[in-house]
């Protein structure tokens, strides 16, 4: 099967060979068809399975020949990041088309949104809090809209959207095709699936499980070592980008700035940041100049980085779905991945639902030489303690990355190396 069964207009299929397509991916397969007949589709499938072009491609075949001058899609995500990617997705796949997308999410000026918005957009990406500021200011029509596209639903529900998107369907016309897209599927976003699709075509690629190609591993330990564990599996990744996940932003930013500290080209990915912080995260991320993402749940959605060869939960996410969003990111395209998850005893009763989940036992690791036994600080202590201790061992040289021919001989035969980042040097 290749893409060439679906007789895309010539523009069309230019955007498909640009970007590098050759045979659609599982939701792609099932998803096109539908959507191409104009069926209102239901679709489940996880980060990384193509879901953009899945309804990019046949919502572009729709147009490229019609009537312009009129938002005919909307598309609704819900980070910014998010909805910047699949826009980017929509131009490279539409560039022969001379269909036109815009990106209007909060977090930038508004201003130069209203003036992109005068032009004749097809494609509107959005976030739901700015998009309604668009409505109310007057610069967005949404009444000829003819399809709707509500992507990663359930991450909208989780961050409290679902009455801004009810809302939003009001400007909407009655008559459109509407397309939802889920990782999971809790009763808030069935009841919304039944309420704005009509007998849905329903598409699902694979399982609520990560992929074949993801290896998993727990590394148990008292909660104020994470950061030196952390330390300690940092040095044995492989060439590749790293994805380090924390639960809060407080605690992103502050893990991001001890490994800045420590050495290594990183980057926080956290919802205070500016929108110009966060794309120069995003972009750094992309092109290696930065190794390693220190990131929260929410702000990682969009991410979309091929070659992730390490997802780490430094903290253990809140319900195993979150676990296979996470994991998602690494062990794509028939590439070798590895999920490591640092545990507390805290983390027990999670660690089993996970572990449900998977269908399997985890292997439980420890890093040979380690202190495991190292008591906490006292708070007289962490008062007098520089907070850029970088680990028990000794304080490497701000900035400093060095080869590994450079390290200790005996390092790796100590350590069983599996990860590849090179250790900041010592001062």
């Amino acid at each position: 099967m290749n893409f060439q069964m679906y007789a895309f207009h010539p523009a069309v299929s230019a955007g498909i060979a640009a970007a590098g397509y050759v045979t659609p991916t599982p939701i792609q397969a099932q998803a096109i068809d539908p959507i191409l007949k104009g069926r209102d589709v239901m679709g489940l499938a996880q980060t990384g399975t193509g879901k953009t072009a899945a309804f990019a491609l046949p919502l572009l075949q729709r147009f490229v020949q019609g009537r312009r001058g009129h938002v005919r899609a909307l598309i609704i995500a819900p980070t910014r990041e998010l909805a910047s990617q699949i826009q980017q997705d929509i131009d490279t796949l539409g560039r022969k088309t001379r269909l036109r997308s815009a990106a209007i999410y909060g977090g930038v000026s508004i201003n130069p949104q209203i003036q992109n918005l005068k032009r004749e957009i097809d494609f509107v990406v959005a976030c739901p809090g700015r998009l309604l500021d668009h409505i109310q200011r007057g610069t967005v029509d949404l009444s000829r809209v003819e399809a709707l596209v509500l992507d990663e639903a359930d991450q909208m529900f989780d961050m409290g959207f679902l009455p801004d998107i009810r809302r939003i369907l009001k400007y909407l016309p009655a008559q459109r095709q509407a397309l939802l897209f889920s990782a999971t599927m809790p009763a808030a976003i069935r009841h919304l699936a039944d309420d704005i699709l009509t007998r849905p075509a329903v598409v699902q690629a694979g399982s609520n499980a990560p992929a074949a190609t993801v290896s998993h591993a727990l590394y148990p330990v008292a909660p104020h070592l994470k950061t030196d564990l952390l330390l300690e599996l940092l040095p044995e990744a492989k060439a590749g980008a790293v994805l380090v996940f924390t639960r809060t932003k407080h605690r992103a930013k502050r893990l991001g700035e001890k490994l800045s500290r420590a050495g290594y080209r990183s980057a926080c990915l956290q919802g205070n940041l500016s929108q110009n912080r966060r794309q120069a995260a995003m972009d750094g991320f992309r092109d290696g100049s930065v190794q390693v993402l220190v990131a929260t749940d929410i702000a990682a959605r969009g991410i979309d980085v091929s070659k992730v060869s390490h997802v780490i939960n430094y903290d253990v996410p809140s319900t195993p779905e979150i676990y296979i969003h996470r994991i998602g990111r690494t062990g794509r395209a028939d590439c070798s991945g590895d999920a490591y998850t640092l545990i507390t005893d805290e983390d027990a009763s999670m660690v089993r639902a996970i572990k449900h989940l998977l269908g399997k036992p985890i292997e439980q690791r420890r890093v040979p030489g380690f202190d495991y036994q190292r008591s906490a600080p006292s708070a007289k202590q962490a008062v007098s303690q520089p907070q850029d201790r970088v680990n028990h061992r000794r304080k490497p040289r701000r900035g400093a990355v060095v080869a590994r021919s450079q390290r200790p001989a005996d390092r790796s035969t100590k350590r069983g190396n599996t990860f590849g980042l090179p250790r900041p040097s010592a001062s």
